[in-house]
C-alpha cells in the first residue's frame, strides 16, 4: 500500500473523546512514512502534553491499519511543533459545530487565562454570542464549559491552544 491509501484509511480513525471527529480533521495525524519493505511509521502529535486519548488512538491507528492487512507499523508522538487549533480542518470545525461543540475563537493561543477575560464565544446552538463561561474545564481538558444565556443551553468551547 501506498502513503495516499494508508492516509485514506487513517483519516476514517476517530478521536475517541471527540467520535465525531478524526484524527486527521483535529489536525494530530501529522505524517506517514512507508519504506520499500512496506514497514510503516505514523506520526502523531497530542492535543497537549499527556493527553490520556493518544494510547487509545495509537491502538485505534494500529487495528484500522491491520484491518487493512497492514501488521508492520510503528506509531510515533511527535511533540514539536506543538499542536495547535489551527491545524483543526474546516471540515473538522463544522463537524465540532453540528456536534454541538463551539469552535476556536482565535487562532493560536487564547491568552484570555492571562487576563481573567474569557473569550466572546457563539453559541453552537442558537448562534447568540450572549454566552457565559461556566467554567474553564469542561468534559475533557481541552475544552470549557459555556452557557447560552438566550437559549439557556450549556455547551463545550474548544479552547485554543
Amino acid at each position: 500500500m501506498n502513503r495516499e491509501e494508508i492516509y485514506n484509511i487513517l483519516d476514517q480513525v476517530p478521536d475517541p473523546e471527540i467520535p465525531v471527529l478524526t484524527i486527521a480533521d483535529l489536525g494530530i495525524l501529522r505524517d506517514v512514512q512507508v519504506d520499500d519493505h512496506g514497514h510503516v511509521v505514523v506520526y502523531i502529535t497530542p492535543t497537549y502534553n499527556g493527553c490520556p486519548a493518544m494510547d487509545m488512538i495509537t491502538v485505534n491507528i494500529r487495528a484500522a491499519l491491520e484491518s487493512a492487512g497492514i501488521t508492520d507499523v510503528d506509531v510515533v508522538s511527535l511533540l514539536e511543533p506543538a499542536w495547535t487549533t489551527d491545524w483543526i480542518s474546516a471540515s473538522g470545525r463544522q463537524k465540532l459545530l453540528a456536534y454541538g461543540i463551539a469552535t476556536p475563537a482565535e487562532s493560536t493561543t487564547d491568552s484570555s487565562f492571562l487576563t481573567g477575560k474569557a473569550p466572546a464565544v457563539a453559541c453552537p446552538l442558537c448562534g447568540s454570542e450572549n454566552t457565559t463561561l461556566v467554567s474553564r474545564f469542561g468534559s475533557t481538558p481541552c475544552k470549557a464549559l459555556y452557557k447560552c444565556s438566550d437559549c439557556l443551553e450549556p455547551f463545550d468551547y474548544f479552547k485554543c491552544h
